[in-house]
């Protein structure tokens, strides 16, 4: 078996968990090779995100459309895309030697800024305004359909994966992950009767800001990046999903109840 390593955080390599993986990788026969750049299809039988979110999210970016699994092991804080918990590796190899594990298919958005930077998306992509800059408008339309504009710190275009972020903390419905939809959901909005919307997969979204505003920031996933005034996004399916491994019986209902701490 020939697993890549997805590694951010260097503190995470001096833990003995970390250590204890690679030595139990090792014994299994299993090949390991850290990794930085985008992979190809079939050169990984796995890819292993070892931290929390934010790395898997990284992983994503080097996975792409290669079709390679990708598995998550949380050292971090709430795990919430994450297969195994740091201390649970011991087991990894004999799950994914033996097939005890499903894939979990999860769409990703495609989004370009004025026609440029092509940036695929797992979670979400949220428009904010900076701390010391007054409200923003931001202009939506769905499939050349105006839809509002949403005046307040920002909007977010999340996916199902994604709805259990960022939008589920301001007021957005958490979407299974075979939900063929996604969720723009406002943020701090000036007209409380403007709430989340659930589009249609399929759907093209344009997002917009007037000229005059100030410079605003742009999330996407683990892509951060500041946006002159008038710019044009465009969202739109991505072409490939990335799968998820889920071991045992685990799947998206454990997961929310064991994150979120639902029936505590």
């Amino acid at each position: 078996m020939n697993i890549a390593i997805v590694i951010k955080n260097s503190a995470t390599r001096l833990q003995p968990d970390y250590q204890r993986l690679l030595e139990s990788l090792s014994r299994s026969g299993v090949s390991t090779t850290v990794i930085d750049s985008p992979i190809a299809r079939g050169e990984y039988d796995f890819v292993l995100a070892v931290g929390g979110d934010g790395t898997m999210l990284a992983a994503v970016g080097l996975v792409r459309d290669s079709g390679v699994p990708l598995v998550g092991v949380n050292f971090g804080h709430l795990g919430f895309l994450t297969t195994l918990a740091a201390a649970d590796t011991d087991s990894l190899v004999a799950n994914l030697s033996q097939g005890r594990y499903t894939i979990e298919s999860h769409t990703l958005l495609h989004a370009t800024i004025g026609g440029a930077d092509d940036l695929f998306v797992l979670n979400e992509l949220a428009l904010h305004r900076q701390l010391d800059a007054p409200l923003m408008q931001t202009r939506v339309s769905v499939d050349s359909s105006y839809v509002a504009t949403y005046t307040g710190d920002g909007l977010i275009v999340a996916t199902p994966t994604g709805s259990t972020a960022y939008s589920l903390s301001c007021g957005g419905p958490i979407l299974t992950p075979n939900a063929a939809c996604n969720v723009i959901t406002p943020i701090g909005v000036h007209t409380l009767t403007l709430r989340p919307i659930i589009v249609p997969a399929s759907a093209h979204i344009e997002l917009s800001t007037n000229p005059g505003d100030h410079p605003y920031c742009l999330s996407a996933d683990s892509d951060h990046r500041l946006l002159t005034p008038g710019a044009t996004i465009d969202i739109e399916p991505a072409n490939f999903a990335v799968g998820i491994v889920r071991m045992g019986k685990q799947d998206f209902f454990s997961a929310i109840h064991e994150k979120l701490s639902w029936d505590a």
